[in-house]
């Protein structure tokens, strides 16, 4: 696996132009890299110093790229902000002394450097050195470029008339689907591998089977709850072999938490350090994450910084931690799919750490869930068998379809639900959904179903998480019970996500805690085991506990904790479910945002079942009290359980609800509760409750508990579900033309690689990583070269101190696009940038409405817009920009 880490470190590639699909990338040369001042390995920094005691972005251990671009090969780029670089000239090479020719011919270079000089003071200091492995590492995908250069290729594929052409072109167009299948099916295995190790581990804090060890309680019984084969703890370690409830207690306090740590210990070998410059404040699960704000004083007021003070603040910044395998990681699935560039998150080592972490987190018996972790362990399988075809592993765009398809395969074998599954990823992760992508998602769960099914991890022959059904149809004046019961989940869902950010932002901010993350990993599974023991519903498993508040009554039961009671019985059983639902709620509130894999979405449908549940006996109660006040319609008291009030049904409307209050999931949950309960005739009841869940969180809470992650993290992502309601233009914020911003081909196409050099480090300075250059000819805008780009083509150069680079798309643009021999590599010019230009970037005047600004961005998914007035460069406007820009309008409203 570390040769494999190694490879995709060093094998990730860049955008080219998407008219330069055929360039065949030139050979790699040693001077590529400055060896004689560090030598770069697998975990070499991505984003610092190598030589100073300056932050840096490292990964520990070193992660596996995430979204790879097409097609030359990058290599680390070591960058002196004085353009000192001991590289290896090649004695004799044509494209050296054809740039020699023209700087001495040409005095241009010189002049421009001059009339530079005076705005770019800070960028000559020689503080700011970067080493990065990923040019694109914490940048936004351009939607547009993608889609262009998938169809150059497209176009070229199927220009090919013979045999072989239309072979090529048919297993072109079945790629993706063999993709998602192969997706699906590994997705199911995964899932089917947890499922039977977890079960097996939950059931050894209580003891162990003497005819195998490796079986859970369930396989060693043959179904019963116990039998002579099972043997517990007590009887192991005692000396007198009794069954003792202290010795019992003391063991699966013990067994709880030694699971839980070392899920723990396992995650934080995903700890992740991100430098103090790149704006970030979290990348898992932590509501007590500091927000820095920079743009501001104390008194409130904006700040009009330079970006050399705004560079040098950022330094003194503490750096931001986080761990790829904590948490459930939909946030960020949500994130990375609207075309954010996270490299490492989707990676093999997040994989399998995230995976076996989940395993032992959930076998603890914490207060959390594997449903959420599915989404993030499905796409990173997702994301690794792009890697089979180059189609979706040099296009982000296209692998961003993938990806979405792969997030619902988890949803469904998480659930048993296939269109549940659909229905997420439109509804929840996904930000381009194409119909083409409806189709290939929906094929890509059913062949995780399908492959679920025949692995039978439950050993019951269903795909479900849990399978109930109700026989008896609800009654009219249930309706009423229905309504409350949807919003109470809806208060609850509302109320977690509060009482989640106040302890995240009062407990987990103790220098203790916040210093150990395992220490409080500890503290939780302490208190989760001293409290869940004594109350049989905190005890069993998440999904367990589900199924058993969902099911409906055959016979009544004689104890007063049972879950079919008589009318006698039904005031104790209202007092052990209350209990429960406090202990539960309490306990998924402080078990949200530990360091170890854990999901949300069981959790809150269980503290919204034990409340459903609770609510359900209290109507029972009345109705089999009240029988002859006509309220009730023809309730027999007398009758078999069921037969007035089905308890069962209200547990699911309140944990749908619930769940929607904290997700603000509606359509997949109303679908889901669906297929886990097979009722048609319930469907009005689940549907209800989650559409009254929804409208009282919102009231109560805006943000879902993923969306307020999303807004804390400063991600650059624009929410295309709400419109916010514009009454400006896009000249109010549109930048002033800068020099050092732009690249003036009015006097020669020919640029010097070094003032290319200090404009590229200008827009890494001010924390533009993915912006771009315009290229202006006599002020009219002719092409934009991406910053990425750039300055993976300054770092191909031999020679930067004395070298010309072509920058005009309109001379010898065609020059190496041929499809040529094999000597082409070598007769590739590398001081022609004209492959990395955009020649027609998207443009609007600077008049136009945001509200089609808005819409650009979010339905093209531009990564910037080109800014003009009568039809000269006015400016550029960034994603960045734009998104902070309705920001700050959403503060101001509320």
């Amino acid at each position: 696996m570390e040769h494999q880490e190694q490879n995709d470190t060093f094998s990730t590639t860049t955008p080219t132009s998407p008219t330069n699909t055929f360039r065949r990338p030139r050979r790699t040369h040693a001077s590529d890299n400055d060896l004689s001042r560090y030598t770069a390995t697998e975990r070499s920094s991505l984003l610092g110093n190598p030589q100073g005691p300056a932050r840096s972005y490292r990964s520990v251990p070193a992660t596996t790229p995430g979204t790879p671009r097409p097609h030359s090969v990058r290599h680390n780029s070591q960058i002196y902000t004085s353009n000192v670089r001991l590289r290896h000239s090649r004695a004799g090479s044509f494209n050296r002394s054809f740039s020699q020719r023209l700087v001495n011919a040409l005095s241009s270079g010189a002049d421009r450097r001059e009339r530079l000089a005076d705005s770019m003071q800070a960028s000559k200091s020689n503080i700011w050195q970067d080493d990065r492995v990923w040019y694109d590492q914490f940048t936004s995908t351009d939607w547009v470029h993608d889609s262009i250069a998938d169809a150059y290729r497209v176009k070229a594929l199927r220009s090919r008339k013979d045999i072989r052409g239309k072979i090529a072109a048919w297993f072109d167009g079945a790629q993706g689907w063999i993709l998602v299948a192969i997706i699906g099916i590994l997705t199911a295995f995964l899932a089917y591998f947890v499922n039977v190790t977890e079960t097996t581990l939950f059931d050894y804090k209580e003891g162990y089977c003497t005819r195998a060890w490796y079986m859970s309680r369930k396989a060693c019984c043959d179904g019963a709850s116990i039998c002579d084969e099972w043997l517990h703890w007590s009887k192991v370690i005692r000396t007198d072999r009794l069954d003792s409830t202290g010795t019992q207690f003391a063991a699966f306090v013990v067994t709880m938490i030694a699971l839980a740590m070392a899920s723990s210990v396992l995650t934080m070998q995903s700890k992740t350090v991100i430098p103090s410059a790149v704006s970030l404040t979290t990348l898992d699960e932590n509501l007590g994450a500091d927000i820095q704000s920079n743009d501001r004083d104390e008194e409130g007021r904006k700040r009009s910084l330079t970006p050399e003070a705004e560079f040098n603040e950022s330094q003194l910044r503490p750096t931001m931690v986080y761990y790829s395998a904590a948490g459930s990681g939909v946030a960020e699935v949500k994130v990375i799919l609207s075309g954010f560039v996270l490299h490492g998150y989707l990676g093999l080592r997040t994989l399998i750490i995230k995976s076996l972490g989940l395993i032992l987190s959930v076998a603890s018996g914490l207060s959390l869930g594997k449903e959420g972790p599915y989404v993030h362990v499905a796409t990173c399988i997702g994301n690794i068998a792009c890697r089979l075809f180059s189609k979706y592993n040099h296009n982000d765009g296209k692998r961003r379809e993938v990806l979405s398809a792969s997030a619902a395969s988890g949803v469904a074998v998480a659930f048993g639900a296939p269109i549940g599954g659909v229905l997420f990823s439109l509804e929840e992760v996904s930000y381009y959904f194409p119909p083409k992508t409806l189709f290939r998602t929906f094929f890509c769960c059913i062949a995780a179903a399908l492959s679920l099914k025949f692995l039978n991890p439950y050993g019951t022959n269903k795909i479900v998480l849990f399978e109930v059904r109700y026989l008896t149809d609800w009654k009219t004046f249930e309706m009423i019970a229905f309504i409350f019961t949807g919003a109470l989940g809806g208060v609850l869902g509302a109320l977690f996500i509060k009482a989640s950010r106040i302890w995240a932002r009062t407990f987990r901010r103790i220098p203790l805690i916040k210093r150990y993350p395992l220490l409080e990993v500890f503290l939780v599974a302490l208190v989760t085991g001293i409290l869940s023991f004594w109350n049989r519903y905190t005890k069993l498993p998440v999904a367990e506990l589900l199924f058993e508040l969902a099911s409906p009554c055959d016979t009544f039961t004689d104890g007063g904790d049972g879950l079919c009671p008589t009318k006698e019985h039904i005031p104790s059983v209202l007092r052990v479910l209350a209990i429960a639902f406090v202990i539960k709620a309490g306990l998924t509130v402080i078990t949200f945002g530990i360091k170890v894999p854990a999901g949300i979405y069981v959790p809150s449908m269980v503290v919204g079942g034990l409340a459903g549940r609770f609510i359900g006996h209290l109507v029972q109660w009345f109705a089999l009290s009240y029988t002859d006040s006509g309220l009730f319609g023809a309730c027999d008291p007398t009758g078999p359980p069921g037969s007035c009030v089905i308890p069962g049904v209200y547990a699911m409307v309140a944990a749908g609800a619930t769940m929607t209050g904290v997700t603000r999931l509606t359509v997949t949950l109303a679908v889901i509760l669906f297929e886990l309960t097979g009722s048609l005739d319930h469907v009005l009841p689940f549907s209800l409750g989650i559409l009254v869940a929804k409208w009282t969180a919102d009231a109560i809470e805006p943000l879902s508990i993923y969306d307020l992650l999303t807004d804390m993290n400063s991600y650059p992502f624009l929410d295309n579900k709400v419109r916010p309601l514009f009454t400006s233009e896009l000249g109010d914020i549109t930048p002033r033309v800068r020099e050092e911003r732009i690249i003036d081909i009015s006097e020669s196409p020919l640029v010097p690689a070094t003032e290319l050099r200090e404009k590229q480090q200008y827009l890494q300075m001010v924390g533009e990583l993915d912006g771009g250059l315009p290229i202006v000819r006599d002020g009219i805008l002719v092409g934009l070269i991406p910053a990425p780009d750039l300055e993976f083509a300054l770092d191909k150069l031999e020679n930067e101190e004395n070298t010309l680079c072509l920058m005009s798309t309109q001379v010898a643009w065609a020059v190496g696009r041929e499809n040529g021999g094999e000597d082409e590599e070598e007769e590739e010019d590398p001081t022609d940038f004209t492959s990395f230009i955009d020649p027609a970037p998207v443009s609007l005047d600077i008049h136009s409405p945001m509200d089609l600004v808005y819409e650009c961005f979010v339905k093209l998914g531009l990564r910037y817009i080109c800014v003009l007035r009568d039809g000269r460069f006015a400016g550029l406007v960034h994603k960045k920009a734009f998104v902070k820009y309705i920001k700050e309008l959403e503060q101001s409203e509320h």
